[in-house]
């Protein structure tokens, strides 16, 4: 049977606080009390015990019988017995988990009130009221104080848990959300030249044989590029580069004939701002491939004076239908820099991205110019620093 419950702050400590009970045991063997007097002491010391042990087990207003039971002991004891002041301090000790702190030191004053009753009924002598007094209000105020602080770290523990909750279901949404940017694209894009391939090898003619070759090395190529990828985020350092992603972009919708336009201006991004620009045109190019049936997407990334812009635009069905887990994915993902989506079904389907300029040399890096490809013409002179691709 245990005495104590198991708690690692406890420890041995209220054994050692019953050295306290040493003056209540010999003052009848200083006296040579009677056996009446003998057994009276035995019984209370046998019952504050009990009401003592059994303390440490309780908690809140239920934790007060105790604390009466004790109260009760002192009355009864410290008229003929000067070591009984010690009960006083005892139930004064632990009103501190008895409630509130408020409500405990308002217990510690009616403590106090009814020692001061009981000293002019019955005119207990200074040196049993005097110390009772003076150290259940210091012992009593300390355990007070020392309750609070416990309830506090309680507090700040269940708190500290529910963030650590929290970040852990952010991290599996992060987890999720950057598995479909990074897989979504890359898994359409091997489905359609995979498609092709077939389609390939079902002609006669080493022409469409050579070309399904190479759709199929272009295959391998995509799966080993999108495991490095995942293998990086998974890691925690991959950070999606813009020009790669536009390159991948033009090669997926060529590969599934969609004639693609666009131009980019000069950029000076962070890197978590290119990262989200560069999922945003992954998914808006993944959502053109599989549900415009566009026969032309038009792409624009311009840097102004107070944002940067990604404008994604084709000529498809168009339409607004609900948003999947790739378009609110990327809103999250935008909103988190201060950016935003837009989205309109008008004649086709158009999505424009912005994010917020930085200070003048707050990227940590040099502007990133988007070059074009090769034998594609340059936008005009008034955007001279735009390259068409």
């Amino acid at each position: 049977m245990r005495l104590l419950p198991d708690k690692p702050e406890m420890g041995w400590l209220p054994y050692g606080w019953l050295i306290y009970l040493t003056g209540f045991v010999a003052y009848p063997a200083m006296t040579g009390a009677s056996a009446g007097r003998w057994a009276a002491t035995a019984a209370g010391l046998a019952v504050f015990l009990v009401l003592y042990f059994w303390g440490h087990w309780r908690e809140g207003p239920a934790l007060l019988w105790n604390v009466g039971g004790i109260v009760l002991l002192a009355i009864v004891f410290s008229p003929t017995n000067p070591g009984a002041s010690s009960f006083w301090i005892y139930a004064a000790a632990f009103l501190g988990d008895a409630g509130s702190r408020r409500f405990a030191f308002r217990g510690l004053l009616l403590l106090l009130a009814v020692l001061a009753v009981e000293t002019w009924l019955v005119h207990l002598p200074f040196y049993v009221w005097l110390p009772s007094a003076v150290f259940s209000l210091l012992i009593g105020g300390v355990t007070i104080e020392q309750a609070e602080v416990r309830r506090a770290n309680a507090k700040l523990h269940l708190a500290q848990e529910e963030i650590e909750r929290l970040a852990k279901v952010a991290e599996r949404e992060r987890i999720a959300r950057d598995l479909h940017d990074l897989l979504g694209h890359s898994l359409s894009l091997i489905t359609l030249k995979a498609e092709l391939a077939g389609r390939l090898l079902g002609r006669d003619g080493a022409p469409d044989r050579e070309r399904a070759e190479r759709e199929v090395r272009e295959i391998e190529r995509i799966s080993r590029e999108s495991l490095k990828e995942v293998r990086s985020a998974v890691t925690g350092y991959r950070a999606e580069d813009l020009p790669a992603e536009l390159s991948r972009a033009r090669l997926a919708l060529e590969s599934s004939s969609v004639a693609c336009e666009y131009f980019a201006t000069a950029l000076d991004l962070l890197p978590a701002q290119e990262s989200a620009l560069a999922f945003a045109l992954r998914e808006a190019v993944t959502n053109v491939l599989r549900h415009s049936a566009a026969r032309t997407c038009r792409v624009r990334i311009e840097q102004g004076a107070d944002a940067v812009t990604l404008e994604v635009r084709d000529d498809g069905r168009g339409g607004l239908a609900p948003e999947g887990a790739g378009l609110t994915g990327m809103r999250e993902r935008l909103a988190a820099l201060g950016g935003r989506l837009e989205r309109s079904g008008e004649h086709g389907t158009r999505l424009l991205v912005t994010l917020p300029v930085l200070p003048p040399g707050a990227a940590a890096r040099r502007p990133r110019v988007l070059p074009a490809a090769d034998g594609e013409k340059r936008v005009p002179p008034a955007l001279a620093s735009a390259s068409r691709l």
